[in-house]
């Protein structure tokens, strides 16, 4: 719904939208929101799904997601999304409809690159 509709004040919805990207620019934020998209998962396997990143980030950050409210933690059932984490899964599917498209037709429309310059000599 745009900021202009009944519901939106343009204030309120700039606060709204710059905190939410100021929490999914952190890294790994986005991926482990996606990896937690088949339902509960351990730690180690949360940090499995997302090979690269150290215990101490991806524990930094489930705390982040869960102080923000997309996602919880359930003893038996690991980590999950929230209500809110699903409605913000269910709110992305067009975004990654549109992402795969814009890159697919920037792909077929973006220049070669021309080989790096060799230096000159002095």
């Amino acid at each position: 719904m745009p900021a202009t509709e009944p519901g939106f004040d343009t204030a309120t919805a700039k606060t709204a939208i710059n905190a939410a990207m100021e929490l999914f620019h952190k890294r790994w934020m986005l991926r482990i929101i996606w990896e937690l998209r088949r339902g509960g998962m351990t730690f180690r396997e949360v940090r499995s799904a997302c090979s690269e990143i150290s215990p101490t980030v991806l524990n930094q950050r489930l705390v982040e997601l869960r102080e923000a409210g997309i996602v919880t933690h359930a003893a038996g059932t690991g980590y999950q999304l929230s209500a809110q984490g699903a409605a913000l899964l269910k709110a992305m599917w067009p975004l990654m409809g549109w992402s795969v498209a814009w890159w697919r037709e920037g792909l077929r429309k973006r220049p070669r690159r021309r080989p790096a310059l060799a230096p000159q000599k002095a």
